[in-house]
């Protein structure tokens, strides 16, 4: 049984991404409840994307630092006040249900002007907000989730090695994140969100 808070994804299939694009989005189709879709297409989203080998690069990782991914949707709050995590992948247990104010960082940024976003290298960002408690991350990538003209979350992926993530990553992550977006609306996903969202703000 695999554990979503622990599990690290070993290597990106950016060489071959269609297919394992396509598997996960007809396994999401078919999950029962909204989150699980989601979840399915985070999965998928560090599979296909970012460089297997970034970390092998010199100064792509300081000392002490290791090789891993993380992945996660944060939604737009019901009361609108909050970037509120779900179907995450790699992040520590007590981060579940994680929730900071919409305009942190360059989630903020992207919630403001709901494009998509890369930071290939973290470091050239001075203004770069750790939201991962366990540690600061070196690359990632941000993708909107729009539905009917509005925005309600935004995909991410991040990566502890610099430069793991370019261009095309980012498209990938855009295709995932709408197909995420639809399957979300299609499952219920508000309803779900509200319910979560008052257990954890309770």
């Amino acid at each position: 049984m695999t554990n979503a808070m622990t599990d690290v994804i070993p290597c990106s299939l950016t060489e071959m991404p269609w297919d394992e694009m396509s598997r996960a989005a007809q396994v999401a189709a078919d999950a029962v409840e909204a989150e699980a879709a989601v979840r399915e297409m985070v999965h998928c989203a560090l599979r296909v994307t970012g460089d297997g080998r970034a970390h092998e690069r010199p100064g792509a990782l300081k000392p002490s630092e290791r090789h891993f991914h993380v992945g996660a949707v944060f939604m737009v709050s019901p009361d609108a006040t909050s970037h509120f995590l779900i179907a995450e992948w790699g992040f520590p247990a007590e981060q579940h249900r994680l929730y900071y104010p919409l305009d942190t960082g360059h989630p903020g940024w992207v919630w403001k002007n709901e494009r998509a976003l890369i930071l290939e290298n973290t470091d050239d960002h001075a203004d770069f907000k750790q939201i991962l408690k366990s540690a600061r991350m070196g690359s990632a990538i941000y993708a909107p989730l729009i539905w009917q003209g509005k925005f309600f979350g935004h995909m991410i992926c991040a990566a502890q090695a610099r430069n793991t993530y370019g261009p095309a990553d980012l498209v990938r992550l855009q295709i995932l994140a709408a197909g995420a977006a639809s399957l979300y609306m299609a499952k219920d996903g508000p309803t779900m969100l509200n319910k979560i969202w008052r257990e954890a703000t309770a």
